[in-house]
């Protein structure tokens, strides 16, 4: 769990928790039309669909956009049909990577996944390769200037998560399983506890430090894939000193 504050904290500072506005609404809405094609258009009864809904609206996404994207993904409206498929690998320094699309295209998708991995010093691998490697987690983060931490982690208990922890200097982590991870944040704010972020993220189990050059080849890698219209998340298990992230600036 020690290298789950870096990795979170290195994503946060970078940006890459849905930091492009546009590009944040497309993903949203591809988001939105998986879930509701996967378990119906009424979030009530599906939970996908409303943690997604949380995500949009704190986003600020129009709700005419979020209706048509419900409308689609339930068939009710025509629209491109996409397919969600996980690509795993590695990049430069053995750091584990794995990157979930959303594509209408896989024979466009894959070659080009390939192709960023092999420009940046990775190689895509199988199915598998890496993703043992990782947890699919809740992940809510409570800046230290809002409550001390036994204020924090007694409210974060009492709402049903599974830990919380203190590794970072500006934020404590609070892990939740996948499904609760909104109703805790709900019940944090409720009682006057802001959170800075809460998402389901795949965490990594262990962290590969990675220094030097490496670092910006690291980051060029998981920025290419960021920048591809098909790819809706990138998780890797990097970690880098204040210093070397600092030097990305």
């Amino acid at each position: 769990m020690s290298g789950h504050s870096k990795w979170v904290n290195i994503r946060v500072k970078k940006g890459k928790m849905d930091s492009l506005r546009g590009k944040a609404f497309t993903k949203l809405a591809k988001e939105i039309i998986a879930a509701a094609r996967a378990g119906g258009g009424d979030p009530e009864n599906n939970l996908r669909l409303r943690n997604v809904l949380v995500k949009a609206r704190e986003s600020s996404m129009p709700q005419d956009n979020i209706k048509r994207s419900i409308l689609r993904g339930t068939g009710e409206i025509d629209g491109i049909q996409y397919e969600e498929i996980t690509y795993e690998g590695y990049g430069p320094a053995g750091v584990a990577v794995m990157v979930q699309c959303m594509t209408d295209n896989r024979n466009r998708t894959a070659p080009e996944v390939r192709s960023i991995f092999r420009a940046h010093g990775g190689n895509l691998g199988e199915t598998g390769c890496v993703s043992y490697m990782f947890d699919h987690r809740g992940v809510i983060l409570v800046a230290k200037d809002v409550a001390d931490e036994d204020t924090i982690m007694m409210a974060a208990l009492e709402a049903g998560a599974e830990d919380v922890k203190n590794d970072d200097e500006d934020v404590f982590e609070i892990f939740t399983a996948p499904s609760d991870v909104y109703v805790v944040k709900e019940a944090l704010e409720k009682a006057g506890i802001a959170t800075r972020e809460a998402d389901v993220l795949m965490v990594p189990q262990n962290t590969v430090t990675v220094t030097g050059k490496d670092v910006h080849t690291v980051m060029k890698l998981l920025d290419a894939f960021e920048e591809n219209e098909d790819v809706q998340n990138v998780y890797s298990n990097e970690a880098i000193s204040e210093e070397d992230l600092a030097s990305l600036a």
